[in-house]
């Protein structure tokens, strides 16, 4: 990015205005969508204007919220650099497991597939033999303990 009247270059060697810095990114380094990424992240902590000023190049300018020294947004912009690091890793690592969670996902969706209703389950408990009560639980109480009459209780 070409340097305009009243900026100089950085510690990192970016351009460095008043009020913020700019610099490109080279997308055979950082695909676009790192760079999206990182420019969302740092959307609270300054302004960000992308631009492209050849094929291949983003141009990125932060713009400080407030006032901010040169050596805060020269550290803003390696923060960004390192986002852009950050973000270009999480996509590769993204695109290299996408067959594997696609496998895992399609195999979840097949196990809850297969999973029995809850009204099959039901159907099943009721065409199992009940019949055996060991505990007697089915037994109402009268049956199991006898009617008592009020001469009996008193």
């Amino acid at each position: 990015m070409a340097e305009t009247a009243g900026t100089n270059a950085s510690r990192l060697g970016f351009s460095l205005g008043p009020d913020h810095i700019s610099f490109a990114v080279d997308e055979s380094v950082y695909p676009l969508e790192a760079v999206y990424g990182a420019c969302y992240l740092f959307l609270e902590k300054c302004f960000v204007f992308l631009s492209r000023s050849k094929p291949g190049t983003v141009d990125v300018r932060l713009t400080a919220r407030g006032s901010a020294t040169s050596a805060e947004l020269d550290a803003l912009a390696g923060e960004f650099g390192n986002e852009l690091l950050n973000q270009s890793m999480r996509l590769r690592l993204s695109q290299a497991t996408a067959r594997i969670r696609e496998y895992y996902t399609a195999a979840a969706l097949r196990a809850a597939a297969a999973t029995p209703s809850v009204d099959e389950l039901l159907a099943e408990l009721e065409s199992e033999e009940l019949l055996e009560d060991p505990l007697e639980i089915m037994v109402p109480w009268e049956e199991k303990h006898g009617n008592k009459t009020d001469s009996e209780s008193k």
